[in-house]
């Protein structure tokens, strides 16, 4: 991992920290369910507005690194397959030719 990545998991590790403690705050504090339900609202809007830019682009990053794995295992999947393959053509190439020595 690079260290943007490192910083990136990082930020989103404190901002989930950060939102975590914010609720579990506003939901042990003595109030109704209605005025506790409006401030858990009002929390998350804010913190969904304030930090949209760096959630998109965390988004962004996410599934570029999701495509980036998923091609290097389709090619490492690709290499494994190729090499059985050839493996199964040696092995029926092999046979063929001690058939061929038997007759």
């Amino acid at each position: 991992m690079s260290k943007e990545d490192n910083s990136l998991s990082f930020g989103l590790g404190m901002l989930f920290g950060v939102v975590g403690g914010v609720i579990a705050a506003i939901l042990y504090t003595p109030k109704s369910g209605e005025e506790t339900r409006q401030n858990v609202e009002n929390v998350i809007t804010d913190i969904a507005q304030k930090y949209t830019p760096e959630i998109k682009e965390a988004k962004k990053q996410a599934l570029t690194s999701i495509d980036v794995i998923r091609y290097r295992l389709e090619q490492q999947y690709n290499k494994i397959n190729s090499t059985i393959k050839a493996k199964q053509i040696a092995k029926a190439k092999e046979k063929e030719s001690t058939d061929y020595e038997v007759n």
